[in-house]
This record gives structure tokens, sequence and C-alpha cells, in this order.
């Protein structure tokens, strides 16, 4: 089976489709949360991944839209977005994305959006964060999202090896245990404004990482159209 592995979409309805065209085909889509949330689309991006029968897991954004937390966790332009994109969701969105379950095994694969062992909120950055997860979930392989960046952390007799990939990078699942993250759809944070994203393919046991370039413009001119914060459009431009 080959899957398409996405997170952090935000929103972003041009970002998705050109991810989705540059991992095809597939056979499935998993989402590691933060669906909605900075951009300016949430309800047609929801709409989108229902369509295509996408599951996968509540991201902090998604949570806070739904009012399940509280936005005061948030910096001034984050909490501006969500609290607008919460007031754009119709019912049936509302219902999709509470549908989403914090964390969701799935054969050899644990989904979860920041880590395993604090789904919402944790930032799985650095290999000493990745060891401390490695007791948090049972499979050999989790999927995460949260840092928007493409990273793997992957365990070697008892070493934490950081993998920093690159577009095309491709990497085989061994049955080592691996935490892969395809970095970020809607709002990439790693210097590279193209959208990330990754395809499994449980055949072959791979997982390749790729980008695509979008719309930017699109999607800034629809935010500025929403009056969302200016910061939060720049920043697409920058891949920061």
């Amino acid at each position: 089976m080959r899957v398409a592995l996405i997170s952090d979409i935000h929103g972003n309805l041009a970002a998705l489709e050109a991810i989705l065209d540059a991992l095809a085909p597939f056979d499935a889509i998993w989402h590691l949360g933060d669906v909605v949330g900075y951009g300016p689309a949430p309800v047609e991006v929801i709409d989108r991944l229902e369509a295509a029968g996408a599951v996968g897991v509540q991201g902090n954004h998604d949570a806070a839209a739904l009012g399940e937390i509280d936005t005061e966790w948030f910096n001034d332009a984050a909490r501006v977005a969500v609290e607008w994109s919460a007031r754009q969701l119709n019912d049936r969105a509302r219902h999709w994305l509470a549908g989403n379950p914090v964390t969701r095994v799935d054969g050899d694969f644990t989904l979860a959006h920041g880590s395993p062992r604090d789904p919402l909120w944790e930032y799985l950055y650095s290999t000493s964060v990745a060891r401390a997860n490695l007791a948090a979930f049972a499979t050999p392989y989790c999927l995460v999202g949260h840092t928007h960046v493409p990273l793997a952390f992957r365990e070697t007799a008892g070493r934490i090896e950081a993998i920093l990939p690159q577009d095309g990078t491709t990497l085989v699942l061994d049955g080592r245990r691996t935490i892969i993250n395809p970095g970020g759809v809607g709002q990439p944070r790693d210097g590279d404004p193209r959208a990330a994203g990754a395809l499994l393919d449980t055949g072959s046991g791979t997982v390749t990482w790729r980008r695509a370039p979008y719309a930017i413009a699109v999607t800034q001119q629809a935010m500025r159209a929403a009056g969302l914060p200016q910061r939060l459009i720049d920043r697409l431009d920058l891949g920061l």
C-alpha cells in the first residue's frame, strides 16, 4: 500500500493540492493533525480530506478550533487565526474534525501530532526528546508532525540517529524503531517555502520525502481578504 503522509495543512488548500499531486499515486492519506489554523480555507481543506477518505489525528490547532483547549496557549497571531478558523467551521466540518483521535495505531505505525507521550503539544525536535518518546509507543514506527520540519529519528543499538531528509530522500524501514515527520504542508518552517510531505510504501518498506511548489500568492491573497495577521501572510514566502 502507498500512503500519502501529510501534516500541518493549516487551512492551505493550494499547498494541500500541490503536495497530493506530488505524492500521487497513492492508496490512502494519513494526516498528522493541524488541518486548520493559520490558513484561509479550513472548510475547503476538510472537505478535500473527507472526500479522499483521509484518516488521522487531531493537532493542537484543531482542538482549539473545536473549543477543546484554551486559545490563551497560543501566540497572538496564532490565536487570531484559530479563532477565525473556528468561526468558519460548519457542523459537518466540526463533526469530521472532532472524529480524529489524538493518537491512532495502524499496523506497525503509531500516529500522533506532537509526540506519542504528549500528542497535542510536544515538539519532537531533538534526539533526547526522541529517545524519551520511545517508551510511549509500542509499534516499530511512529509518525508525527507539529514542528513543520521534515525529520526522522532512528534507534540503532541504543543510539538515536537524527536524519534530515531532503526532497527525494528515501529511508528504508528495516525494523529499527523510527520516528518520522513528513514536514509541514501549509506552513513549512525549514527555510523552504514549498509544501512538504512523504510517501510511505508498505510493500517496499520505504518512506520518501517530497516537496511541491504551490501558488503562495493565491493563499496570501485569500488570507488578506479574510483579515488574517500579516505576519502569517509574510512567512509563507520564507518557509519560516
